[in-house]
């Protein structure tokens, strides 16, 4: 990165884990690099289509289901070089971010244990154990709930403990929307801001017109 004063500050996208009942902030995850590309697919709710009532074709059930996936690259070859005795890079490479990552689809091992404790008890029912709601921020503009669909890493270089100390992760995404919390959870009013400034980005496209199409009637 240019060390130049008049270089533009760089934005990182990442991941915030907030806990679903406090809104407290657990965890922040910062890409390292951010992704060349970011794949968004949509899946779109409407009551048309095959074997649908050609009366409702035009209706929509519901928000789309937005999904979203990325490679991001971890890599600490130049932090090793400079890393003084004892630095956690030296002791464990990059193993600290890919858990950091990786835990993100773990139940906690204290929920785990608790849950056994519950079983040998005898209790009939164990309720499933809740995550933190889990945030991507791309940019202001894009601060989205969601779920992780997806998760693989490949370690491409490793030091001499075999501690890898490169590698890429690939990440699948399934936006959560109003249908999937329910309005009165914090993660839809996330949404709701999301979708809302989607309309408001909208609304800023001046359009064309209907000459530029090589059409010169009113349709």
């Amino acid at each position: 990165m240019s060390t130049f004063p008049g270089s533009p500050r760089i934005i990182k996208g990442g991941i915030v884990l907030i806990n679903p009942s406090t809104s407290a902030v657990e965890r922040i995850i910062t890409l390292q690099y951010n992704p060349d590309t970011l794949t968004r697919t949509f899946q779109i709710k409407g009551m048309g289509g095959e074997g649908g009532d050609r009366s409702e074709a035009l209706r929509l059930t519901g928000p789309p289901v937005e999904s979203i996936k990325l490679d991001a690259e971890i890599d600490a070859t130049d932090q090793l070089e400079t890393a003084q005795p004892g630095s956690a890079v030296l002791q464990a490479g990059i193993h600290p971010q890919l858990a950091a990552l990786e835990t993100i689809i773990y139940p906690k091992s204290g929920q785990l244990q608790s849950n056994n404790r519950l079983a040998q008890m005898g209790t009939i029912e164990i309720a499933p154990m809740e995550s933190a709601l889990t945030l991507f921020i791309w940019s202001s503009n894009r601060i989205l709930p969601v779920r992780l669909t997806e998760f693989s890493v490949t370690e491409e270089a490793f030091d001499v403990n075999l501690n890898p100390v490169r590698a890429k992760v690939s990440i699948g995404m399934r936006v959560l929307s109003v249908e999937d919390l329910g309005f009165d959870h914090r993660g839809s009013s996330l949404y709701m801001t999301y979708q809302q400034n989607k309309e408001r980005l909208a609304g800023m496209f001046t359009g064309g017109a209907l000459s530029q199409l090589g059409i010169t009637r009113t349709i």
